[in-house]
């Protein structure tokens, strides 16, 4: 599984951003550092929401802070309506960051405390403008009433007179307030009770047809993700395992990795059969210190000694699904070049 490779990639014409071989490494010590995300590839189309799901650890947030330079990546490239991100900076990066908002995970401490609720949805719009105050309060009540919470009762309060579910309403204000063209959602409604997650998927849903949003969401929970997802990317320790389109991806998973997140996750249903033979071999491998060819390799059942040896490729195994393992779950119709030639035979009918 975890592997590399480019043949998930569309047409560059055909979307509005583009990461290539994305690294984010972090030094620790003073010979070691943290391999974060290690060549991730993966692109955005206009209109479309990509889900990015994985164990805690696996990168999915770094990737998504590193397309919008929150760090600066690195190695690789990140293209945004065909300019580099990693080459600008100063004011041209400031400008562009424009279009390139974020919602944070947790929805009350990414609020100021001591600021009321219209001052922190209109911050984006002092610095940007309009700097007009009654055109900025007309923005502010908009985007408030957008979401859903009255203006004229959130404005002169505080973020901790709100609930989470309010807050977190109020934080994809402040996003949308400046009229991005992508916005990254980092988990956000993992703090969230499941009755109040159902309004804020809902809200992001009306939302993105309202002002014709591309989202990034992140989130552990697979069911949330292949609800709210046009397509979804399964990564695992810093590589891409999987990309494919959701429904297909959560009815026929091609990478073992993503068919034991599958299998993990609950069914809402008293009579379904519980399955008490998935399990994984051995803990999750050090980001510092990653296995060699395959990183999934040391806890998983089909690995050989071609796993330790080679790193997979995404290779395709349906339109739009592909799949970066030696020994995919589904037939392989499309080789990566270096398959054949290293021994990387289909085992899909031996699974």
């Amino acid at each position: 599984m975890a592997g590399t490779g480019k043949a998930h990639l569309r047409d560059e014409g055909d979307t509005i951003m583009r990461v290539e071989d994305l690294v984010v490494e972090f030094p620790v010590g003073r010979n070691a550092k943290v391999h974060a995300v290690s060549g991730i590839s993966i692109d955005l189309a206009q209109g479309e929401t990509l889900g990015l799901v994985g164990e805690s650890g696996c990168g999915k947030s770094t990737t998504a802070k590193a397309m919008i330079q929150l760090p600066p990546p690195t190695a690789g490239t990140v293209k945004f309506n065909g300019t580099d991100l990693t080459k600008l900076s100063g004011e041209a990066l400031r400008q562009t960051r424009t279009d390139l908002q974020i919602i944070f995970q947790d929805p009350i401490s990414s609020l100021n405390p001591r600021r009321k609720v219209g001052e922190v949805v209109a911050e984006p719009l002092n610095v940007w403008g309009p700097h007009d105050e009654a055109e900025q309060i007309a923005k502010v009540d908009a985007m408030l009433e957008a979401v859903g919470i009255d203006p004229a009762v959130a404005r002169p309060k505080h973020a901790h007179e709100f609930s989470g579910g309010q807050c977190q309403r109020i934080s994809i204000a402040r996003a949308l307030v400046l009229e991005p063209q992508v916005i990254i959602c980092d988990e956000p409604v993992s703090a969230l009770d499941v009755s109040v997650q159902a309004q804020i998927l809902n809200l992001l849903e009306d939302l993105k047809a309202k002002y014709e949003l591309t989202l990034v969401f992140i989130a552990h929970d697979l069911a949330v993700v292949k609800n709210i997802s046009d397509r979804v990317a399964v990564m695992y320790l810093g590589k891409m395992c999987e990309v494919s389109e959701a429904n297909d991806l959560y009815e026929r998973p091609a990478h073992p990795y993503t068919r034991l997140l599958v299998d993990s996750s609950p069914q809402p249903d008293p009579f379904v059969e519980i399955d008490d033979m998935t399990e994984v071999n051995s803990e999750l491998p050090s980001p510092i210190t990653p296995p060699s060819g395959c990183r999934f390799r040391t806890r998983c059942d089909l690995a050989t000694e071609l796993c330790e040896r080679v790193e997979p490729q995404m290779r395709k195994v349906a339109d739009d699904h592909y799949v970066a393992c030696h020994f995919p779950l589904l037939p392989v119709i499309e080789e990566a070049p270096f398959a054949e030639a290293d021994g990387a035979t289909d085992r899909s009918s031996d699974s």
